[in-house]
Parts: structure tokens; C-alpha cells; sequence
């Protein structure tokens, strides 16, 4: 079992920045992968960012040199840094973990947190 919990979300400005966190605990024998998703009312999870336990990355084309995913050495707290906001990156957004294929598909994820809101006004 692992529990993750988010923080750090908030308002901001078209082109501004923010920092989400989340905080790991739990099973800490395992390699999962990490990931972040988002997700807009009426709408599935959109897969942002993951890292894999080798530490490799992939990103949606949409925060594509954007957003930076990064975790600390004990792995114990993923981050977010999301910079160069712009409105459509409203969402809430969700820490993942899984044992699963490290990809952006929500399905391959057995963990979420409560997820933490952003809103990016123009």
C-alpha cells in the first residue's frame, strides 16, 4: 500500500509558475513508477508527466518543455514544477504511483492521491 498525498496547487497567472509536491509513504520496497495526471470536469484523467525508478521521464506533448517532473533521492516526495502557465493547464491535479508500465495511461496506476486544484486566469 502506498498513500500519496498533494500539495502546493493554487491560482495563478497566464505565464506564471507553480510548484505541486507529493508526499509518499507506505511500502517503500517496491519500484513504481510516478506520475502526474489532471483532469477538468466531464473529462478522463489526462496523463502530465511520469518518472520512472531509474529516474527517466516522459511528458505529455502539451507541458513539453513547460513542466519539469523530479523526485527526491529517498523518494519519498514527487514534484511538479509547472512553469509558463497558461489557462488550459486549469485542472486538478493528481500524484499517481503504480508497478504498472511507466506510460501517461491513467489504467496502468494502482495509487492516487486526493488530488490538489490549479487555476490559471488570463
Amino acid at each position: 500500500q502506498v498513500h500519496l498525498m498533494e500539495s502546493g496547487g493554487g491560482s495563478a497567472q497566464t505565464g506564471g509558475s507553480l510548484t505541486l509536491s507529493c508526499a509518499a509513504s507506505g511500502d517503500r520496497d517496491s519500484a513504481y513508477c510516478m506520475a502526474w495526471f489532471r483532469q477538468v470536469p466531464g473529462k478522463g484523467r489526462e496523463g502530465v508527466a511520469f518518472i520512472n525508478p531509474n529516474g527517466g521521464t516522459g511528458y505529455a506533448a502539451s507541458v513539453l518543455g513547460r513542466f519539469t517532473i523530479s523526485q527526491d533521492n529517498a523518494k519519498t516526495t514527487l514534484y511538479l514544477q509547472m512553469n509558463s502557465l497558461k489557462p488550459e493547464d486549469t485542472a486538478m491535479y493528481y500524484c499517481a504511483a503504480g508497478t504498472g508500465g511507466c506510460v501517461n495511461r491513467a489504467d496502468e496506476y494502482d495509487y492516487w492521491g486526493q488530488g490538489t486544484q490549479v487555476t490559471v486566469s488570463s
